[in-house]
């Protein structure tokens, strides 16, 4: 089962680079660009529900990498492999020490030491001139030999960190992350540090979210502090409810229908937040379990209806 969900994901992963190099450089490359990024960062979201937590600093980590990525790219000048991996790293090491100190507090706590944690950072990126304060930083372009394939670079390198996620959900690690969720203290008997463990989910979601922020960073050239406020976070979540929090599509679906659906909603202002919520709250009354959920309801009944009665005779 699971290297029939790989194969699967793998093709599509293959179709969606495809699509991208048919769209050339307008617009539609940058939807799917926009998509993929939205996609990876609602599956970090995600990753981090298998301890139970939502992890609502996952902005913050998203700008620590842009903000990475663009100190990296236009102050220092390293190299585009190097700044990728940078803003990885740097939202890893952040990580550790947040997750450590605050992943001893669970549920609305935990949400509201990370929302006040991405309300700092920015306010720290506003008062860092050297960042670019309020006016944030230009000029962070992918190197010239990629510039013409970037989209399809971009839909590449979030399939796989997605597909490792979803290899590490399924792994022996991620039934222990599960074990967490569903209760700490049978795990804590059998003596697994639950405490690093956690840290541990946290760290990787994190490297996750990093490299995506510096893919954003590299996509847009140009990054700014409001770019990552706890909004981030909020459409990350309405990606995660809208598709579905139960199966590992769900927050690619979510990402795929909201963001073309805000494309198209781009012309009402500040009415955009309002469509977003406007998401959440439907998605919760009458989608618990999201589109991915909702669809296979509607498979099931239909393949119930064809099963013949056990006293049925042939």
């Amino acid at each position: 089962m699971t290297d029939h969900f790989f194969r699967k994901g793998g093709l599509i992963l293959a179709l969606a680079a495809l699509l991208s190099v048919a769209l050339g450089s307008g617009y539609g490359a940058s939807l799917i660009t926009w998509i993929a990024i939205a996609a990876t960062m609602a599956c970090s979201l995600r990753f981090v529900l298998l301890i139970g937590e939502l992890n609502f600093a996952v902005a913050a980590f998203f700008g620590l990498g842009a903000y990475a990525c663009g100190v990296t790219a236009t102050i220092w000048e390293l190299p585009f492999w190097v700044s990728l991996l940078a803003s990885g790293m740097l939202a890893l090491l952040v990580s550790a020490v947040f997750g450590y100190i605050t992943l001893r507090v669970k549920g609305p706590y935990f949400l509201l030491i990370g929302f006040a944690f991405t309300e700092a950072m920015r306010i720290l990126y506003t008062r860092s001139e050297w960042l670019g304060g309020n006016s944030g930083m230009v000029g962070i372009f992918p190197p010239e030999w990629l510039s013409d394939h970037f989209p399809t670079f971009v839909v590449v390198l979030c399939g796989l960190l997605i597909l490792g996620m979803v290899r590490i959900e399924r792994s022996h690690l991620g039934r222990v992350f599960v074990a967490i969720r569903d209760n700490d203290s049978v795990v804590r008997s059998v003596g697994i540090p639950v405490h690093l463990t956690k840290v541990l989910c946290f760290c990787i979601a994190s490297f996750a979210t990093g490299v995506a922020g510096a893919l954003q960073a590299y996509s847009n050239n140009v990054i700014s502090p409001l770019d990552f406020s706890f909004l981030l976070s909020t459409f990350a979540l309405a990606y995660l409810k809208v598709g579905g929090e139960e199966h590992p599509a769900g927050p690619v679906v979510g990402a795929v229908v909201l963001v073309l659906l805000a494309s198209v909603a781009q012309g009402m202002g500040g009415g955009e937040h309002i469509f977003y919520g406007a998401a959440i709250v439907i998605s919760v009354l009458f989608m618990p379990r999201g589109l991915v959920g909702l669809a296979g309801r509607c498979r099931r009944p239909r393949k119930a209806a064809f099963k013949p009665s056990p006293g049925a005779q042939p």
